[in-house]
């Protein structure tokens, strides 16, 4: 039976479209979260019939297990931050900070970067995968510089120069990766095609896969926020609308993540040991550069950020050590991760609305001004930095455990210290908020559109730490064999 790929697709541009003709605002917001729970309805058959060990390819389209991975990912974090833009944005309406015309605009910019960041998981083509994560920078680019104000447009182009810079270093990969393949492929019109790629990779040319994956983590990895090409990704999320900073880390990261771990199959197989070096180097880097600004951060978006590369960086390091275990400990972590952090951001989000500041030393008195965010903040920051029954805990636990199976213990030593130091930066900054007194009037932000995301998203963190469903542990499992050449 042919799966219609295309639908997925179709959906959120549809939902564009009738952003731009809604009445108002209001109309402008249903449609997004109307659409956004249509592609979460539409992406799960198709992910469950990849799931079930088969692949829906055909011509322009194909999804595996791995990519199904994103795609639930994407529906899941789309509707939640649909949902929560709702009250976000008519708090800043009410204000006067925007308009019924913004409003829609950033509906249609909303459900734009949604279909962008869905076409790289279902398209066969490296190249053409390459150009949807280059589109999913332009346009939410409009996004992140959607207040206008100088800091928000200074971070745009900021994000615009460096990822574009990035992508093209990327590029450079894809066409060294190719030029390795049309000696073994010839004139195949398929030989940009992942399959193609990942079925010739071990008649390609060390040499040049050795430099074209180079470029592809640096590349890639520019988009994926790893040190030392991260520089972008805190000012992003910390000037962009608070659902976009829910979406830039939990979704738009994983793009990039997907392109490099396509690739580091390939390489797997032409040169092995090659790749894992380098995404372990990258992934400690990453791991320890973070945690050193989230110990001194004083922005909440921008602490929040930090946390996004350092979870990055474990993912990395996780599918470096390469073994079935640490890979299916990264997997865990991708998903265990991208439910946790926007339930941090719309907490902060609510924070930030009602004191009308980032700056975490300005905030005190949470518990009593806000009850409600003060509770999410405190169960979402003790997810995050990986304490039980939370999921975040099983994906760290589990990476860590596959470093010692696979006998780098160094790297298991390493990367628990890292952790301690992230676990000490987010309890220096995060409790003190809830102490004390309100200094001054706090304009608490109501409406079941804010709090339902939240309590969704943690109690989805909450379950996945203390129960995995078994399709959910056959499906990664098999996944991580398939990626670790077990199967």
């Amino acid at each position: 039976m042919t799966i219609p790929v295309e639908g997925i697709l179709l959906i959120p541009v549809a939902a564009a479209l009738l952003s731009a003709v809604s009445p108002n605002s209001r109309t402008a917001s249903a449609v997004s979260i109307m659409g956004s729970a249509a592609v979460l309805a539409v992406s799960i058959p198709i992910c469950m019939a990849a799931f079930g060990g088969t692949v829906t390819e055909y011509g322009l389209w194909y999804v595996d297990g791995l990519s199904s991975v994103f795609i639930l990912i994407i529906g899941v974090v789309g509707l939640m931050s649909s949902m929560y833009s709702y009250g976000y944005l008519s708090h800043d309406e009410e204000h006067g900070e925007i308009g019924s015309k913004d409003i829609r605009q950033y509906h249609i910019m909303f459900n734009m970067f949604i279909a962008a960041m869905l076409s790289i998981f279902v398209v066969s083509s490296v190249g053409i995968m390459w150009i949807a994560i280059e589109i999913t920078t332009l346009v939410s680019a409009f996004l992140v510089g959607f207040y206008r104000r100088n800091s928000a447009l200074e971070a745009t182009w900021k994000y615009l120069m460096i990822c574009s810079v990035g992508i093209t270093l990327g590029l450079v990969g894809i066409t060294l990766m190719y030029a390795s393949a049309s000696h073994i492929l010839g004139g195949d019109p398929g030989a940009l095609d992942w399959p193609v790629l990942f079925g010739a990779a071990a008649d390609l040319d060390p040499m040049l896969i050795k430099m074209a994956f180079i470029f592809i983590i640096i590349g890639f990895g520019t988009k994926m926020g790893l040190v030392p090409m991260h520089t972008w990704l805190p000012d992003a999320h910390s000037q962009s609308p608070t659902p976009v900073s829910a979406l830039l880390s939990a979704a738009l990261l994983n793009c990039a993540l997907y392109a490099i771990l396509r690739f580091q199959m390939i390489a797997d197989v032409t040169v092995p040991g090659f790749a894992s070096v380098l995404m372990i180097g990258f992934g400690m880097l990453s791991l320890a550069v973070a945690g050193a600004f989230i110990l001194i951060s004083k922005d909440i978006k921008r602490m929040l950020a930090y946390s996004s590369i350092e979870h990055m960086g474990i993912i990395a390091i996780g599918f470096g050590i390469g073994s079935p275990l640490a890979v299916f400990g990264a997997l865990f972590h991708i998903i265990a991760h991208s439910v946790t952090k926007p339930l941090l951001f719309f907490s902060a989000g609510n924070v930030i609305q009602g004191y009308g500041t980032r700056d975490m030393g300005d905030v005190r008195g949470l518990r009593k001004s806000m009850p409600a965010t003060a509770f999410m903040l405190g169960a979402g920051t003790l997810a995050i930095v990986g304490l039980p029954p939370f999921s975040v805990f099983v994906g760290e636990i589990t990476v860590l455990a596959g470093a010692v199976d696979a006998g780098m213990y160094p790297v298991a030593v390493l990367t628990a210290a890292f952790l301690v130091l992230v676990f000490a930066g987010f309890t220096r900054n995060i409790f003190p908020m809830m102490k004390g007194e309100p200094e001054g009037e706090v304009k608490a932000p109501r409406g079941v559109l804010r709090m339902l995301p939240m309590a969704t998203l943690l109690l989805i963190t909450l379950f996945l730490g203390l129960f995995m469903p078994e399709i959910m542990s056959d499906a990664l499992w098999s996944i991580a064999d398939w990626f670790t050449g077990a199967t």
